[in-house]
């Protein structure tokens, strides 16, 4: 950013000393051109400033409008020498200083204008010289094309002008690209980094607990069964939140292990996570109408992670309150979850959240083009209630 603005900064100080520059020009132009206009034309006193106006003047657009200040001195030219006889010996129907001004804009116009317009000034400019400074007898043009081909020089030289600085613009983006690249890279490297970091730290803590939950019934005697089941519904859960952290570290990786590549729960995975919930001592009841596995997977994914957060809000927001599930795929796919007041809620509390979880699952609802809604119940609870299409709206088209 630093760079961007000193560049700004000095782009700027460049365009201010070039309209000084001009400025002083078009000073010593009018200084020069006013008082020798009689030395080549006749014309009255009076006169004399407008017409070494004409000739100095138009060069003040050289930056701003060069094809503009072209035009109006290229036109005055043609009208100085059609109307303003010049002096006996001068061989130019205009001043030099009026040459010198139009050259300056024709090379202008040449590095900024464009192409086309470059080529009506070429050729219009090139006509002007061939025919007014023939009709004068000027040796120059007398010798065949000169002018034309001053003029072509010029023009070409300027279009040269314009072709290097065209290039550098494009290496300078060129390198402005390469060097994002460079940073973007260095992002992902970090990214990949921070993820094996996390992975190794997060994979070892969680690989013991479900190691010490399997084993827990072979190195303690006398468990009891609701022991045992308790071993078992920690080792369950820790083996499926150990997938689940493996999948969502993928984003983080650079290195080609995509988190598409990973299996990702479906809707057909969502009894195993109310049973898990059962297990885990949730007071939990569930319906599920008609087919799981029948459900899209993008769909059966959003179903699944808003059950998944549906019961965590639960069981964090009121512990020991019944909670009851219910699917139903239909025309829709309708989820509702519901859940009690918690038992050691006062009266007229609710068991809601205002974290972000409720607008996460909206989120989720939304991409896949359903809805959800959450909201607090009278009697204290709290309901969760999504409806998830089962098909992909296309839009129809009709040939006409």
């Amino acid at each position: 950013m630093t760079g961007k603005l000193s560049g700004q900064a000095r782009a700027l100080r460049a365009r201010q000393w070039v309209d000084a520059f001009t400025v002083l020009l078009a000073i010593i132009f009018i200084a020069v051109a006013w008082p020798t206009l009689h030395l080549t034309h006749k014309v009255p006193a009076a006169a004399a400033p407008f017409i070494a106006g004409f000739a100095a003047f138009p060069i003040l657009l050289l930056r701003v409008n060069p094809l503009l200040g072209w035009a109006v001195s290229a036109g005055s030219a043609l009208l100085i020498a059609l109307a303003v006889p010049h002096q006996p010996g001068n061989a130019i129907p205009f001043q030099v200083i009026h040459i010198l001004a139009l050259f300056a804009l024709v090379f202008a116009v040449a590095v900024r204008a464009p192409i086309r317009m470059v080529a009506v000034v070429w050729v219009a400019t090139s006509l002007l010289f061939a025919t007014t400074m023939a009709q004068t007898g000027d040796s120059f043009a007398e010798a065949g094309f000169g002018w034309p081909l001053a003029i072509t020089g010029l023009v070409v030289f300027g279009l040269l002008i314009r072709w290097v600085a065209v290039s550098r613009q494009a290496l300078l983006k060129s390198e402005e690209e390469t060097e994002l690249e460079r940073a973007r890279r260095a992002i992902l490297e970090e990214k990949a980094r921070i993820a094996r970091d996390l992975h190794d730290v997060v994979a070892h803590h969680m690989s013991m607990v479900v190691v010490q939950a399997q084993t827990a019934p072979y190195r303690i005697s006398g468990l009891s069964p609701d022991a045992r089941a308790e071993f078992e519904s920690i080792g369950t859960g820790a083996r499926a939140a150990l997938n689940e952290i493996r999948g969502m570290l993928g984003v983080l990786r650079s290195d080609g292990q995509l988190p598409e590549h990973a299996p990702q729960p479906s809707a057909a995975d969502v009894p195993n996570l109310l049973e898990g919930a059962q297990r885990a001592g949730v007071p939990i009841t569930w319906t599920v109408d008609g087919q799981l596995d029948t459900v899209p997977d993008t769909t059966g994914l959003a179903l699944y992670r808003i059950v998944q957060e549906s019961l965590a809000n639960a069981s964090r927001h009121a512990p020991g309150a019944a909670v009851r599930v219910r699917i139903a795929c239909g025309a829709d796919l309708t989820l509702e979850v519901s859940n009690d007041r918690s038992i050691a809620a006062r009266p007229g509390e609710h068991s809601g959240t205002s974290g972000s979880g409720i607008a996460g699952m909206q989120t989720r609802a939304a991409a896949v083009g359903g809805v959800l809604t959450a909201e607090p119940r009278p009697d204290g609870g709290f309901t969760v209630h999504a409806r998830l299409p089962l098909a992909m709206l296309i839009p129809v088209t009709s040939d006409r």
